[in-house]
């Protein structure tokens, strides 16, 4: 990406975080849009998010396509890896060849071989002492990233982090946990939804993202509500 246009994207992205912080936002498709601007922004080949629900438990509520998504459920099944390990140490993890993990995560290194990644670095979502997920980028090639788009990286997730916990969640607020709760929920309708619709429009599960999302914005109505209408069959998208 080229500087000025990288830099661009940067500052819209950061526009885009900020703007969620007066409340009355689309977690979901706040966490999407983290996802898909770090890929871009760090060239990653995937992206996603793992986040805490209201008891801690883990769940994935965000990724580019389904190979990041697969590697980071198999994390979530066996308790390791460094995805997993970002949140539980609330600190970064470089994988910068991921045949280097020797016997520390054989089941992370062969899942992530399987799905074609090399490398990985994963940032916690953190507000000061509080972690409450991570945001993980995976690569096609080895690659060691610069500590400058490290930075850049944590940025993001930070902003994101006070995007979905807001003050009343340094306080432990109802509202914040709820906010987690409907993202971890949401998630859920549209896995379902997504595979409605590549049934029924023959398309990938990252096609059938991409047109509920659509219709979702053109719509203004929220992810989850109309991944809900797709399950249900009320509504064909």
């Amino acid at each position: 990406m080229a500087l000025k246009t990288r830099e661009s994207h940067l500052i819209e992205t950061f526009v885009t975080l900020a703007d969620t912080l007066v409340g009355g936002y689309d977690v979901v498709d706040l966490l999407h849009t983290l996802v898909e601007s770090c890929a871009e922004l760090l060239d990653a080949s995937a992206a996603g998010i793992l986040l805490a629900d209201a008891e801690g438990e883990l769940e994935v509520v965000a990724s580019t396509n389904e190979r990041s998504l697969l590697v980071e459920l198999m994390q979530l099944r066996v308790s390791g890896g460094p995805c997993f390990e970002c949140v539980t140490t609330g600190k970064p993890i470089a994988v910068p060849d991921i045949d280097q993990v020797g016997p520390r995560w054989p089941q992370f290194r062969a899942a992530a071989r399987e799905q074609g990644f090399l490398s990985v670095q994963a940032v916690p979502l953190r507000l000061r002492a509080m972690t409450i997920g991570s945001l993980n980028l995976f690569w096609e090639q080895k690659r060691v990233l610069d500590p400058r788009d490290v930075d850049i990286a944590q940025a993001l997730a930070d902003v994101a982090t006070i995007s979905i916990l807001q003050e009343r969640a340094i306080r432990e607020s109802d509202v914040a946990r709820q906010q987690l709760q409907r993202a971890l929920d949401s998630r859920v309708l549209i896995e379902q939804a997504k595979g409605v619709v590549s049934h029924t429009r023959n398309t990938t599960m990252e096609e059938s993202f991409v047109l509920i999302r659509t219709y979702a914005r053109a719509h203004q109505v929220a992810l989850g509500d109309v991944a809900a209408e797709i399950v249900a069959r009320t509504l064909e998208v």
